[in-house]
């Protein structure tokens, strides 16, 4: 039984972190999902395309399926969320 607190105990510490620090990303999920396919990602797109961003600017929102990935991570694991706490 000893082993099972212990296991259990890590458990809930390390979700209750990654809970914390993914609550606080809801914000910026929300915004890469505004920003994702509206008119300023298509010019930032167009622009990339051009060549007309510097070489060393990190591109991976325009990648399309990063955000589109992540986005869809993001809704797969507040379902499961959902789906767990239904059964608790």
């Amino acid at each position: 039984m000893e082993q099972h607190l212990d296991r259990a105990s890590q458990a809930v510490m390390r979700l209750s972190a990654a809970l914390d620090d993914y609550a606080e990303a809801q914000e910026a999920l929300h915004q890469l999902n505004t920003y994702y396919g509206s008119d300023e990602w298509k010019q930032d797109f167009a622009d990339d395309e051009a060549g007309l961003l510097p070489n060393d600017l990190k591109r991976g929102v325009l990648s399309e399926d990063g955000i589109w990935n992540v986005l869809t991570d993001s809704g797969n694991l507040n379902s499961r969320i959902k789906e767990m706490a239904e059964e608790i």
